[in-house]
């Protein structure tokens, strides 16, 4: 699937909350948040954020690149299932959503290592994720995203992917 150049300026507004980087009370908000949820990271820097904070994300998406800038990925000796898929930037391939799809239902924690772009692949997760879930990802020069899974946000995200498709 190819996200269609219309669909560019909407999927920068964030699906959930927006927290700034310069949000002085961000690490109590997040710690918050991960006491209740399964977690679930998509980017470098966001899941490389909450391993620094001591938090486990369930299934971790990474890409090895950060604003398309080659980066050492985050080790996290505690992953218990190791998945990769391809994925070229602008684009939300079967494979990865297969791969998301058995993410769910491996043993975590579950690492996805995107050869290609894990941009996208936000909306396949808040897709899948059972509801309950909190999904973070990175906003560019903002801050982080955290989406609650409920069934509007899937709705919402629904809506998205049928417009690529």
């Amino acid at each position: 699937m190819q996200l269609p150049d219309d669909l560019r300026d909407q999927l920068k507004n964030p699906l959930g909350n927006l927290v700034s980087d310069n949000d002085p009370n961000k690490e109590n908000i997040i710690k918050k948040i991960s006491a209740e949820s399964v977690i679930i990271t998509v980017g470098d820097r966001t899941t490389e954020n909450m391993l620094q904070l001591g938090l486990k994300p369930q299934i971790q998406i990474i890409d090895g690149l950060e604003k398309r800038n080659r980066r050492v990925v985050p080790t996290d000796d505690a992953v218990n299932t190791n998945l990769s898929c391809r994925n070229p930037p602008g684009e939300i391939t079967e494979e990865s959503i297969q791969v998301i799809q058995k993410a769910f239902s491996s043993e975590p924690p579950v690492r996805i290592t995107v050869d290609g772009e894990e941009d996208l692949l936000v909306l396949p997760v808040c897709m899948y994720a059972p509801e309950g879930s909190v999904v973070m990802y990175g906003q560019p020069n903002e801050g982080l995203v955290i989406v609650h899974i409920m069934p509007d946000i899937q709705a919402k995200v629904q809506k998205i992917l049928d417009a690529i498709n």
